[in-house]
């Protein structure tokens, strides 16, 4: 809503369906979603909580809409930082040019685990390191958006982004009919396309593209599973492959057959026994030396990840200037350094106003969210920060946009991020949208999956979509429902606060 409690545009027709639909129609649909994702089996893993690990991820049927012209700008922001973000890691692998200008410290880089000696003086083919990019934003204003995480390793949660599409065309297909809304649905033929534009020079013919997946106790094996699926290629795990002559070769019936294009789903660490862990059994031996000699691609290429640490993170408008010689279209949010003296001490004195998370830690774990947190909580992280400063950062808590939620209550703010993904091969593509996480607990603002969270679809509207009513247009409340369950264009509740994490 705008912040006279008028609706916004994009959300008009919304209003309207939802003021006519009423509650009970809508837990219906929910109930109905949530049979449709069993039957498809949409779900996620956790193995460290006990009981069946496999888990329905909570889909709200109400989606998150946003307009073609916010979605342009946040396209272009999107398509600056990941051409920065690979530029960078051409270049630490590299020349290391922005270390010699003292634009970003060495020891930050070089010492930083997730930089691979392994990938010093090498080049991937198309010089592309970040193929599939999932950059996490929130929103904090009308025209606010700032980027939260940048994820270049293996991000996750596309799957989630098509089929949460797929559910609400089967469940609301008259909301469609008043809706012109964009496509998602040919996302995995881009990334096909993608992955195959950076087949290695020694390609012959149409490249073969597999998925490589540690197999079905990761938690994110059905998404595996469906992209593999979707783009028509063979789901492999790291037993289906093998090395020859410095050549990756597929076991099949009809004896080996020669992969030249690799979407591995596989911490680096795992990739390769010969390389990296000798005790990993999910890799394939001697694929480190395949891929250095030019005769397979690794999508994303190992050590892409040293782009997407937390310590890096505050450098990233620095790369956008350095290497592209143009200013930040999205802000990064300001970040506190607890290895620096400063830094930290500030960080220690202001624990009840920050978020703090662990220098290299994902799904939520490992995080404070200060003005939520009790005394104790504030307190037993100061110690931790007293005693490894290093894997520590601190971020000033946002007034983070909520939208509408279906909940037992009714429909309630809920807040949210945005994961869209970039594919970046000989050229850039991005379907428009992404995938809406929302934290479904009352005031939650963490929005993981493995933390309680869910999924929206996420739309984008094309001009011409809805009817523009001006800031006091003539849909002004939805049966009740108040300006605090606005998408971002009002000011969000007085408890809006803190960062969501990976």
């Amino acid at each position: 809503m705008h912040a006279d409690g008028g609706i916004r545009p994009p959300y008009e027709e919304m209003a309207r369906f939802l003021e006519a639909a009423g509650q009970p129609a809508l837990e219906q649909k929910r109930r109905e979603a949530e049979v449709l994702f069993r039957r498809i089996g949409v779900t996620f893993a956790v193995y460290t909580e006990g009981g069946d690990p496999e888990r329905l991820i909570p889909f709200d049927v109400i989606p998150r809409i946003l307009s073609r012209s916010e979605w342009d700008r946040l396209s272009r922001g999107l398509e600056q930082r990941v051409r920065a973000l690979n530029a960078f890691l051409a270049d630490v692998y590299g020349p290391q040019e922005i270390i010699k200008a003292g634009r970003i410290p060495a020891e930050l880089v070089l010492q930083n685990e997730g930089y691979l000696p392994q990938m010093a003086g090498f080049t991937p083919p198309g010089g592309v390191y970040t193929v599939i990019s999932g950059i996490d934003l929130v929103r904090t204003g009308p025209d606010q958006f700032y980027v939260l995480e940048d994820n270049c390793r293996t991000p996750s949660g596309v799957s989630y982004m098509l089929e949460n599409r797929e559910a609400m065309f089967r469940l609301f297909p008259e909301i469609f009919s008043r809706h012109r809304v964009a496509p998602v649905s040919h996302y995995p033929e881009e990334l096909l396309e993608t992955l195959k534009s950076l087949a290695p020079p020694a390609c012959q013919g149409d490249p073969r593209v597999v998925v490589l997946t540690p197999g079905s106790y990761n938690s994110a094996y059905y998404e595996h599973s469906f992209l593999a699926d979707e783009m028509g290629v063979e789901l492999v795990e790291g037993a289906d492959l093998f090395v020859r002559d410095k050549v990756v070769f597929m076991r099949t019936t009809a004896g080996p057959r020669r992969v030249d294009v690799i979407y591995r789903r596989i911490d680096d660490d795992y990739l390769d026994p010969q390389a990296f862990r000798p005790d990993s059994a999910l890799g394939v031996a001697g694929l480190m030396e395949a891929y250095r000699a030019g005769n397979v691609t690794l999508a994303n290429a190992p050590g892409a990840g040293i782009a997407d640490d937390k310590g890096i993170y505050p450098y990233v408008p620095e790369m956008v200037r350095f290497y592209l010689k143009e200013e930040p279209i999205l802000a990064n949010v300001p970040t506190f350094m607890c290895e620096g003296e400063a830094d930290r001490d500030y960080v220690l004195a202001n624990l009840d106003k920050l978020v703090v998370k662990l220098a290299r830690g994902s799904g939520g774990y490992g995080m404070l969210v200060g003005p939520h947190a009790t005394e104790a909580q504030r307190a037993d992280f100061a110690t931790r920060i007293a005693a490894r400063p290093g894997d520590y950062i601190a971020q000033p808590t946002l007034a983070l946009s909520t939208v509408p939620t279906l909940c037992e209550a009714g429909i309630q703010p809920r807040h949210v991020d945005l994961r869209p993904f970039i594919l970046f091969g000989r050229r850039i593509r991005m379907v428009p949208g992404g995938l809406t996480r929302v934290a479904l607990r009352e005031g939650s603002l963490v929005v993981n999956s493995s933390q309680g969270g869910g999924t929206k679809d996420t739309w984008v509207l094309d001009e011409g979509a809805f009817q523009s009513q001006g800031p006091g247009g003539m849909v002004q409340s939805l049966g009740g429902m108040t300006q605090s369950l606005a998408d971002p264009g009002a000011a969000p509740p007085d408890d809006a606060a803190g960062q969501e994490a990976r």
